[in-house]
């Protein structure tokens, strides 16, 4: 099926000076159905299984910008939410913003900061929060957001929160909504797909309100599974008579990704406040990705006019994106591969949604079109002036599990810097985007998690950064202790073990609940169940 643009600017617009114009939101598949943002905040996902999108992007220009330059990390996120969330007050924003990015919360003064690694090549550190990861940075503000939007609108039903995680998701969840009033969250991992850290933290995860299962099968097993349920009308009506409503905290849930794009704009904002680059001039972003929501909000930011040259989109063996950008077909009926970057072994990139909807002209039709062979086909094609665009916005490359442990050693090796599998993916890529381009301008590179939340991958790497690259296919001894590698990764890269990760081996395990795909619905509902009994 093909698949062309009808307008190549969809959903801009000049507002930049209306504040108080109310931004309003539209599903990519029924742009009839308008909502708030306190309202799709609440819902997460469409009734008809569609993403909620702005009705228009704001824009900021250079002025603009230059006045953020002396602003902190807050004070850029109040002017950047405030332009999409505008039914949420001035004094609710700066309530939601202070409480999620204070210094209590994040190691870092900066919240996310910015890194020098080569003459042209900036880090940007997402990972100084509760839970050592990216999504630290929306899933903090999320229960903000929803809380107030639930006494806002006078909503009394309990928002139970159904997640799906790769990894890094689960436990930023769990830990943004561990014990918040009217709230409940269940977050359903894939039994073998996550790192051991990754596990550790979700399985001894404390909090009356949270449940964590296990899903026999890998990540797009349990992200269908919870979309089925988000689907399933009935069971809706079921919890909706009984004082429930699900919601996500997964980045279908637009409260999840338009955090996302305030760290794009304040890195850009630090790189010039350090003299790094100087404002207007252009950069490249590289995001490793698995399910494209990171990469999507970078998106959104050069769409208000953030000077973005290129985006580099990262993958891993899972290289379904990288083939996308390349050749305009998706094509999700392959192999799927576990690897050392588990928050990346995805084959259904949900928020690429948002993206083809705003490729195709804002057209619902097509693009409920384009889903529904994805899920009875597998797979689906853009052409024509849709290709064109994509290809000119974004570039895709990958790295497989011996380049990215070789990029680990490596940058170790030259710059005393120690990544995280996820980061190093990105790393690898950027090198190969600077040799078949030859450009070498300033990027920013999004490093998405801490080397401790996969110690033993990254000691493998490190330890062997003197030996032959054939060396680096052999896997880390699987038998070490998770908690016991955190100490041996902080003697040999010479970094302290986060705080949030110190004393996991004393925390007791809570959660060891296993099903299947078809046995999560059942899950959901002995768990509202429990809910109602308390």
């Amino acid at each position: 099926m093909g698949y062309n643009v009808k307008n190549e600017n969809p959903g801009k617009t000049d507002n930049k000076k209306k504040r108080d114009y109310i931004m309003r939101y539209h599903s990519t598949r029924n742009n009839k159905l308008i909502m708030t943002s306190m309202e799709v905040i609440k819902q997460g996902l469409s009734p008809e299984g569609g993403l909620f999108v702005p009705d228009s992007i704001p824009k900021l220009d250079r002025e603009e910008l230059a006045r953020l330059i002396s602003a902190d990390y807050r004070q850029r996120a109040q002017e950047i939410l405030s332009l999409y969330l505008s039914d949420y007050s001035p004094q609710q924003l700066t309530y939601c913003i202070e409480n999620a990015y204070s210094t209590a919360r994040f190691s870092s003064s900066d919240i996310a900061p910015v890194t020098v690694l080569g003459e042209e090549l900036h880090i940007l550190e997402l990972w100084h929060g509760p839970t050592c990861a990216f999504k630290d940075m929306a899933l903090q503000i999320l229960p903000y957001l929803m809380t107030t939007a639930i006494q806002s609108t006078g909503d009394q039903k309990e928002i139970v929160i159904l997640t799906a995680t790769s990894g890094d998701t689960g436990k930023a969840a769990l830990e943004g909504f561990r014990d918040v009033p009217g709230t409940a969250i269940l977050v359903f991992y894939p039994l073998e797909g996550v790192s051991p850290m990754q596990k550790l933290q979700m399985v001894t995860q404390e909090g009356s309100n949270t449940v964590v299962s296990a899903v026999k099968g890998n990540f797009d097993d349990a992200q269908t599974g919870v979309k089925r349920i988000f689907q399933d009308t009935h069971l809706a009506e079921q919890m909706e008579q009984r004082g429930f409503r699900f919601s996500s905290a997964n980045s279908i849930n637009w409260g999840r990704l338009v955090p996302q794009i305030v760290y794009y704009f304040s890195s850009y904002l630090d790189l010039a406040k350090q003299n790094r680059i100087t404002l207007g001039q252009e950069i490249n972003i590289v995001v490793p990705t698995g399910n494209f929501g990171n990469i999507l909000a970078a998106w959104y930011a050069k769409e208000m006019g953030l000077p973005v040259n290129r985006l580099i989109c990262a993958s891993n063996d899972n290289k379904v994106l990288t083939d996308f950008i390349h050749t305009g077909i998706y094509d999700k009926r392959r192999e799927f591969v576990q690897t050392i970057s588990p928050s990346m072994d995805i084959l259904v990139s949900s928020n690429l949604e948002r993206l083809l909807y705003e490729l195709g002209g804002r057209d619902d039709v097509q693009l409920r079109r384009l889903m529904e062979q994805l899920m009875e086909q597998g797979y689906y094609k853009i052409e024509g002036k849709a290709l064109e665009t994509l290809q000119s916005i974004m570039w895709g490359g990958y790295a497989s599990v011996e380049e990215t442990l070789a990029s680990i050693r490596d940058t170790f090796h030259d710059t005393g810097y120690t990544l995280d599998p996820h980061t190093a993916v990105g790393k690898c890529v950027y090198d190969a985007y600077c040799r078949e381009t030859g450009d070498n301008r300033a990027t920013l590179l999004v490093s998405t998690a801490s080397p401790f939340k996969f110690p033993g991958d990254v000691l493998h790497a490190l330890q062997t950064y003197a030996a032959d690259r054939s060396d680096l296919s052999r896997p880390f001894d699987a038998g070490h202790d998770a908690v016991q590698l955190l100490e041996q990764l902080a003697e040999v890269s010479g970094m302290p073990i986060p705080n949030p990760l110190q004393g996991l081996r004393e925390k007791k395990i809570r959660h060891t609940s296993v099903c299947s795909r078809e046995e999560m619905k059942e899950q959901v509902a002995g768990f509202v169940k429990k809910r109602e009994m308390k």
